[in-house]
């Protein structure tokens, strides 16, 4: 438990901060899905529409911290090569 002032509020704000960066991942994880079912469908216009969707979300959650930039390059270099072999 903490003590201190300065820990009490510390704690405060890794809650905060836990609960904003759990509402991004999940909104990046909606998007991704979003991909999945379109290539899952074989329709190609609408997985290149929920592609183009997903990409700015999974990128701001790199540079909110949320995701690593490596995986994010490697989750939308997969998703656009599944996406391009529908063609």
């Amino acid at each position: 438990m903490a003590n201190t002032p300065q820990a009490k509020k510390r704690a405060r704000q890794n809650e905060a901060r836990f609960q904003i960066n759990k509402m991004r991942r999940s909104r990046i994880r909606t998007h991704l899905r979003a991909v999945e079912e379109a290539i899952a469908s074989g329709d190609k216009d609408a997985s290149v529409a929920a592609l183009k969707a997903a990409q700015p979300e999974l990128m701001r959650g790199v540079t909110k911290g949320v995701v690593h930039k490596n995986t994010a390059s490697r989750k939308m270099s997969r998703l656009s090569s599944r996406v391009k072999a529908l063609g």
